[in-house]
């Protein structure tokens, strides 16, 4: 099988080639903005910045499943005049440009990876699950559904399959944005104000989704499904540190902050986005890839906390 991994080169991306080209019989193309100096070991074909125009000729051929994980991410502050009319660019008219120019090709299948995002940004008692309303939280969030949407329309009565992948917050020690702070920050050894939380947060470690979006590639179960993935287990953020200390040789202190006096301070200093992905629950039931595909996490949370912090730290 041949298959294609847009975004080759990002945090995700070079996970996924890595695990797709240590399968049998497997062959493995990646996309990036442009080819790298040195040459490694999956083939990169270089398609420039991705909008309605990209030119996938190159890329596409022999393909029979498309991984398509290039996105314009979803950036803290986004200074563009429309941030909105960019985030659809590339993630809306550019996914929809790549779609048709692979059901051309004859492409069998195009994996997207979403966001739980499109789902809303925070839970209040109950998981988010495939039948949840959508309530996109945010401009990248809104074009990661409307793409959705479109991949849906274009390949209904046709005989290529989308696969929808909806993962919250992706965590390892070489993570990017987020979750790098909160490992210095357990590791700096300051205290930390999260020890009278109680909240529930749903992630999903590297290695977990890597390895669900390669059953996704072959089986035959996931054609035309959504899925919204997590490692099956959720933490407050006072667990989450505690794991995550222990495996740096870290004391995990803690303190019992009340939760509305760091909301109240989160609003003063203009971080209540801060304040929700650290202190707000989002649950995420991703029962539905154990029961229809028979999936089961690689590792546990407590298993890849602690690989994660011992990575951060080298050990």
């Amino acid at each position: 099988m041949k298959l294609l991994v847009t975004g080759a080169t990002g945090f995700l991306g070079q996970a996924v080639c890595q695990a797709l080209a240590e399968q049998a019989d497997t062959q493995v193309v990646g996309t990036g903005r442009s080819r790298p100096s040195t040459p490694g070991a999956i083939p990169l074909v270089a398609v420039g910045d991705i909008g309605a125009d990209t030119d996938w000729t190159a890329a596409l051929q022999g393909i029979e499943v498309v991984v398509h994980i290039a996105a314009r991410l979803n950036l803290a502050s986004d200074t563009s005049p429309d941030p909105l009319a960019e985030y659809r660019r590339t993630n809306l008219q550019g996914t929809l440009s790549l779609a048709r120019q692979a059901l051309a090709a004859g492409v069998r299948r195009l994996i997207f990876i979403s966001s739980v995002g499109v789902n809303g940004s925070f839970t209040t008692g109950t998981a988010f699950d495939e039948s949840s309303q959508p309530v996109p939280d945010g401009d990248y969030a809104r074009s990661k559904f409307e793409a959705e949407e479109a991949l849906r329309a274009l390949v209904r009565d046709t005989s290529m399959d989308v696969v929808i992948i909806r993962p919250p917050l992706i965590y390892a020690a070489h993570a990017r944005r987020n979750f790098p702070r909160l490992l210095k920050l357990v590791d700096s050894g300051l205290p930390l104000p999260f020890g009278a939380l109680d909240n529930r947060r749903s992630m999903v470690a590297l290695e977990n989704l890597v390895d669900f979006i390669v059953l996704c590639t072959r089986h035959p179960a996931a054609g035309n499904e959504l899925f919204l993935i997590s490692d099956g287990e959720d933490a407050s953020t006072a667990q989450i540190v505690r794991y995550l200390a222990a495996s740096m040789g870290r004391s995990a202190r803690l303190v019992p902050v009340p939760d509305a006096l760091m909301r109240w301070g989160a609003k003063l200093a203009g971080r209540q986005n801060m304040y929700v992905t650290l202190c707000a629950s989002l649950q995420v039931d991703s029962s539905k890839a154990r029961r229809l595909l028979g999936w089961v996490p690689p590792l546990t949370l407590e298993q890849a906390l602690t690989k994660t912090g011992r990575a951060f730290k080298g050990l």
